[in-house]
C-alpha cells in the first residue's frame, strides 16, 4: 500500500431499512488511499446494499458516509461524479465494438476529446484487446469482458472503485489476471472495495469485512481473520463415512465447534495437543479406529464458516430474549 493512507472512505454507524427489514445494521469502518478492502459473506448479507449506498444510489436510513470526502447522503451526484463501478452484471452494449462501448461511457465520464484517444488505447491494452477494437463485444470471452468493462469503469481515472462481485462467474486464470489489474491500481493509490464470495479472492486483499444480516461480524487482514477469529485451534478428522461420527465428536470434550469441509471434517478445539489423541481414543472405542485425526492451519474459509455461524447464533439469542 502507498504511503499516504489517507481514508478516501468513511461508513459511521451506517444502516439502511426496507419498511421493517433491515438491510444494514450500525456498520463502521474506513478504506485509505491505494487500499483493497474485501467484502465477504453469504448471500443476502448486505454487500451490495452497503455498495450501493456509498456510490450515492441509495440513500441510508442512518449513520453517515464519506466517499472522496463527500456525504453521500447530501451529495451522490458529487459522489458519482469521483468513483468507478462495476457489478457482476457487465454494463457493456453486446451490439457495439469494443472502442464503441468505451466512447460511449467515456462520454458518459465526461472524458475531454483530448484524453479520450489516450484513455481508450489504455483500456484496449488492460483488457488485452489489441486488434479486435472492432469486435462486437457479444463476440468476447467472459474474461476479456471482464477486464474491458474494468477499463470502460476507470475511463475518467476516478480515484475509488467499487466492485460488486465482478467475478462471478468468470474462470480461475481470468479472475488472477483481474486481481492483478486491481493491484496495478491500487498501487497507483486508487482506494479498491470489492465484494465477493470466493475466499481465495478475499487472500488478495489487504483487509477483509465479513458481513452477515447486514452486521459487520469481523474486520482485519486475511491473516488476523485466519490466525485470531476462531479463538482456538483446529483439527481436521479424515476418513470414510465421517458424516457419522459428526455427534459423537460434538460431544467430545474441548470440542468449540464442528464443520464439514469437503470430505473431511474440521474440528474447533481448546487445544489441539490435549485434544487430538482424545477425540481418536474416543473415536476407536467407538470403532472408528479408522479415522485420522491432525492439527492444520486454519484457512479464511474456516474463519469465515465459524464467524457466520456463531453471528447467527448471537442474533437468534438476541431476537428471542
Amino acid at each position: 500500500m502507498p504511503n499516504d493512507t489517507r481514508a478516501q472512505i468513511v461508513v459511521d454507524a451506517l444502516g439502511k431499512r426496507f419498511g421493517s427489514f433491515v438491510a444494514v445494521a450500525g456498520v463502521s469502518f474506513e478504506v485509505a488511499r491505494g487500499e483493497v478492502m474485501g467484502f465477504i459473506g453469504p448471500n443476502g448479507a448486505g454487500k451490495s446494499t452497503l455498495i450501493r449506498i456509498l456510490c450515492g444510489l441509495l440513500r441510508p436510513s442512518a449513520g453517515r458516509a464519506l466517499v472522496a470526502g463527500i456525504d453521500v447522503a447530501q451529495d451522490p451526484e458529487g459522489v458519482r461524479r469521483r468513483i468507478g463501478y462495476m457489478s457482476q452484471k457487465f454494463s457493456l452494449y453486446n451490439d457495439m465494438s469494443v472502442v464503441e462501448n468505451l466512447k460511449f461511457f467515456g462520454g458518459i465520464y465526461g472524458v475531454s476529446r483530448a484524453d479520450i484517444h489516450e484513455r481508450l488505447r489504455f483500456a484496449v491494452d488492460m483488457a488485452g484487446l489489441a486488434g479486435r477494437e472492432d469486435a462486437l463485444v457479444a463476440t468476447l470471452a467472459g474474461g476479456w469482458k471482464q477486464r474491458l468493462a474494468l477499463g470502460a469503469a476507470i475511463l475518467h481515472r476516478p480515484a475509488i472503485l467499487f466492485l460488486d462481485e465482478p467475478t462471478s462467474g468468470v474462470d480461475p486464470s481470468s479472475r488472477r489476471r483481474f486481481w492483478e489489474l486491481i493491484h496495478t491500481l491500487a498501487q497507483d493509490g486508487v482506494s479498491v472495495l470489492v465484494s465477493t464470495h470466493y475466499m481465495d479472492e478475499a487472500e488478495y486483499c489487504h483487509r477483509v469485512a465479513l458481513i452477515n444480516r447486514g452486521r459487520l461480524v469481523a474486520l482485519g487482514t486475511p491473516l488476523e481473520l485466519r490466525q485470531h477469529a476462531l479463538g482456538g485451534e483446529l483439527l481436521a478428522i479424515e476418513g470414510a463415512s465421517i458424516g457419522d461420527a459428526m455427534e459423537q465428536i460434538k460431544q467430545a470434550p474441548g470440542v468449540l465447534d464442528l464443520a464439514m469441509f469437503g470430505s473431511a471434517l474440521h474440528a474447533l478445539v481448546d487445544q489441539a495437543a490435549l485434544r487430538a489423541p482424545e477425540l481418536l481414543a474416543l473415536l476407536a472405542a467407538k470403532g472408528r479406529a479408522d479415522l485420522r485425526v491432525r492439527r492444520i492451519e486454519p484457512s479464511l474459509e474456516d474463519s469465515f464458516v465459524h464467524l457466520v455461524g456463531a453471528s447467527a447464533e448471537t442474533a437468534t439469542a438476541g431476537a428471542s430474549a
